[in-house]
């Protein structure tokens, strides 16, 4: 009994082409941390660092909602089930803000050297999505009035940082895109609720402060 059911899972992996992992991390997104998510843009099949979007110089291959839109975003796992069903090797693409949790991006190496240097000042962080070029420190949801006001406070803001808030986006573990594989540099602590994320304020101060103190040149990319 146990080698059917064994091959019978083969066979559906093989089915939904390989990937059902994105398909149970989709779901715990969407219906265990109530994440709105959609599927990603595919990067093109015949060169990986090109888009399977009519954009032939997009910037982010792969990582990026197309065809639904942005909008169509959801929590609802029948949808969601869905979607992964039909298209099970897509990138999952996280809709930021509006109750979820926004983001704040620095080039790779950037943020690198500055989350060794918030590590040794104690600075309590939730997850840190990494993609090759670039990691996304994720943050609790915020206005644009709120960022303005945070930003305009600031002598200096490198302008290699990146804010993903309302109508925004970022590409998910374990979505694989035209820049490479998306994974956890911090992944969530296991468990059912949703993870905890700091407030944008105190990560845009100590990533400034950190980026400023070490030294470190950050790209603009």
């Amino acid at each position: 009994m146990r080698e059917i059911l064994g091959r019978r899972r083969r066979l559906l992996s093989r089915r939904n082409g390989g990937r059902p992992e994105m398909l149970s991390a989709a779901l715990t997104f969407a219906a265990a941390w109530r994440w709105p998510v959609l599927p990603g843009v595919a990067a093109d099949p015949q060169g990986r660092a090109r888009c399977g979007c009519p954009d032939p110089e997009c910037t982010v291959p792969g990582a990026h909602p197309f065809d639904p839109g942005l909008l169509a975003a959801t929590t609802d796992e029948r949808m969601v089930r869905w979607w992964w069903t039909n298209r099970p090797s897509a990138p999952i693409v996280l809709a930021t803000g509006g109750g979820a949790p926004c983001a704040v991006s620095l080039p790779a190496v950037a943020a690198a050297r500055a989350l060794d240097a918030l590590d040794r000042t104690g600075m309590r962080l939730g997850p840190v999505v990494a993609s090759p070029s670039r990691w996304a420190i994720l943050v609790a949801p915020y206005s644009m009035e709120q960022l303005g006001e945070l930003l305009y406070a600031k002598d200096f803001v490198p302008g290699s940082l990146r804010f993903h808030g309302d109508g925004g986006y970022i590409a998910l573990p374990p979505s694989e895109t035209g820049q490479g594989q998306i994974r956890w540099e911090r992944a969530p602590l296991p468990g059912s609720a949703a993870p905890w994320v700091p407030g944008v304020e105190a990560v845009v101060d100590a990533v400034v402060e950190a980026l400023t103190r070490t030294g470190v040149s950050a790209p603009e990319l």
